[in-house]
């Protein structure tokens, strides 16, 4: 699992504006939400190719950002970091790829190749040792995500992909703080007993 976790934090691109003051001000100018999109559109794409393979992220990381930028009215001001938000919206919209996503679990626990790193060239510098054992591990931990409920993995994963926090999860998902804590809780002991499982 740590050899998905990117660096997300949300880069600076106009001036220092918070994603807050970013969405205000494209209520007045609405190409100013375009900042938004510069700042967040690689690293939601990368959480739905991770979940739904890279042919349906393109259409949802669209999606996710033409339904923000027609809610973003109701944005809440206070929230000065945008990616709990448009996280949730991206996790909203995967709830109609579920058996697609589902799917792709299972054909990388069959190959063992992560969707993302499947069109990546050969680095001379990997060992076929350790490729045969990183594709076992992967194809294990993708048979373990695709046993999970889609709740477990819509929190599982934020946490992990999208490198929210429990409260940035809470509020992407629109649950209680503690909703999050067990339900992360239950998918890390359901994800661990599955890996143990497969070792043995």
């Amino acid at each position: 699992m740590t050899a998905v976790l990117g660096t997300d934090a949300p880069a600076r691109t106009d001036g220092g504006d918070s994603d807050a003051e970013v969405i205000r001000a494209s209520l007045a100018d609405p190409d100013r939400f375009g900042g938004i999109y510069d700042r967040h559109a690689e690293a939601v794409h990368r959480y739905l190719a991770r979940r739904v393979g890279t042919a349906f992220a393109d259409d949802l990381a669209s999606e996710t950002f033409l339904s923000a930028f027609r809610i973003r009215g109701r944005y809440d001001p206070e929230r000065a970091d945008a990616r709990p938000w448009l996280y949730g919206i991206a996790t909203n919209l995967l709830r109609r790829h579920r058996r697609t996503e589902r799917s792709g679990y299972r054909a990388m626990a069959r190959s063992g190749v992560d969707p993302l790193e499947a069109g990546e060239a050969d680095d001379h510098a990997d060992t076929v040792a350790d490729r045969v054992t990183a594709a076992a591990r992967a194809a294990e931990t993708a048979d373990a995500l695709a046993r999970l409920t889609a709740k477990e993995r819509d929190v599982l994963l934020l946490f992990a992909w999208a490198e929210l926090t429990y409260p940035e999860i809470a509020e992407a998902l629109g649950i209680p703080l503690g909703t999050v804590r067990s339900r992360l809780n239950r998918a890390r002991r359901r994800l661990r007993t599955a890996l143990d499982h497969s070792t043995h």
